[in-house]
């Protein structure tokens, strides 16, 4: 669950009903808004208990123990530290969800609905709902930074691929594989239901500039999935057909024809050094050297292009860095923007009723 940056139980409330028992705050903060909600130690105890039923393992951190408050008597009398302590231990336990490598704890649906996700980014991720009318627009914003991360995890999954098969282990190299498929699949599920999400959105009266920006935004998306499709596939079937000689040995190598080995043994033209044109000149700086010369002439070029190259290559990762910054940057304010607007015309609409109001009194 990428967009949930942190998670906090920052106090508690003793209420007396229907019984006195004491409730959590959880604070959640995602990437353009954050919210709150209460909890009970019990809801704690029944969301480990699912999260385990439904992933196979217990979440990585244990949860405070249970009977922290049994040898108290009367309401809550002199459990201020205890209460601390078990706070403490609320919150390392979410912390620890978020912040796990394996995200199958997180993505789980008790979990999200524990912390009260959006419904809009719930309706994605449940199993066989493809509704798209439960977006709004923050949540539609929610979800297409998710997904930006997401291809961010395949694109890491195929480098670790590649890596793996230089090193010759085959067999991570195709779990590697696997897993960006998966991802891959499930990613553009979910850019499909964000773009008919963005249609919803836009038969609800989203402003048309705005509007355009999204579709832009979802392209790019697309765009981005059909390239790590390409890599998936193109690799595979590359190394499937350099596998192929090998198992075979020679036997499928073409012989060149005789008329090639001829030209090729023949001596009858003078040997000569070739400089890549068609009419080979000499300049000021190669004719001076010798054949080890324009070798060692050659690598010291070849050396400064790199160079020059690996220059351009940080040039253009710190412009790729700024242009993302300016966009989440742009998507904040444009989240904003949209707030106010909503205001605007919330106070518009009640000017306008007192309006009428005044005119029927005068």
């Amino acid at each position: 669950m990428t967009a949930i940056q942190a998670v906090y139980v920052r106090g508690h409330e003793e209420r007396p009903d229907p019984k006195p028992h004491i409730v959590y705050r959880i604070e959640i903060q995602a990437h353009v808004r954050s919210w709150q909600m209460w909890r009970r130690y019990s809801e704690f105890v029944e969301l480990h208990t699912e999260l385990t039923k439904s992933t196979g393992s217990s979440p990585p951190a244990p949860l405070p123990p249970k009977n922290s408050l049994a040898i108290l008597r009367g309401p809550f009398r002199d459990s201020s530290s205890m209460t601390e302590e078990r706070r403490a231990g609320l919150e390392t336990y979410l912390r620890a969800i978020i912040s796990a490598k394996d995200d199958k704890w997180r993505e789980c649906y008790a979990f999200r609905d524990f912390l009260g996700v959006p419904i809009g980014r719930l309706g994605t991720m449940a199993e066989g709902s493809t509704s798209s009318k439960q977006f709004s627009s923050s949540s539609w914003l929610d979800e297409h930074l998710e997904l930006q991360a997401k291809i961010r995890d395949i694109r890491a999954d195929v480098n670790k691929r590649d890596a793996l098969s230089d090193r010759g282990d085959v067999s991570a190299s195709h779990t590697a594989n696997v897993q960006a498929k998966k991802k891959l699949a499930e990613t553009l599920s979910r850019v499909r239901t964000l773009k008919q999400g963005l249609q919803e959105l836009g038969m609800a009266a989203m402003a048309q500039g705005e509007l355009q920006r999204r579709t832009d935004m979802v392209a790019r998306l697309q765009d981005d999935c059909e390239k790590l499709g390409k890599m998936v596939t193109v690799t595979r079937q590359a190394s499937r057909s350099t596998a192929a000689p090998s198992s075979q040995g020679f036997t499928n190598v073409a012989i060149a024809p005789e008329s090639d080995r001829a030209a090729l043994l023949s001596l009858s033209k003078p040997v000569t050094r070739v400089f890549g044109a068609k009419k080979p000149q000499e300049t000021e700086v190669t004719r001076p050297l010798d054949d080890q010369g324009l070798v060692q002439l050659q690598n010291t070029q070849m050396e400064q292009q790199d160079g020059q190259l690996a220059t351009l290559t940080h040039i253009l990762q710190r412009q790729r860095h700024l242009g993302e910054a300016i966009g989440a940057e742009l998507a904040v304010h444009n989240e904003l923007l949209d707030e106010l607007n909503n205001d605007v015309e919330r106070v518009g609409g009640k000017l306008s009723s007192a309006k009428k109001q005044l005119n029927r009194l005068g």
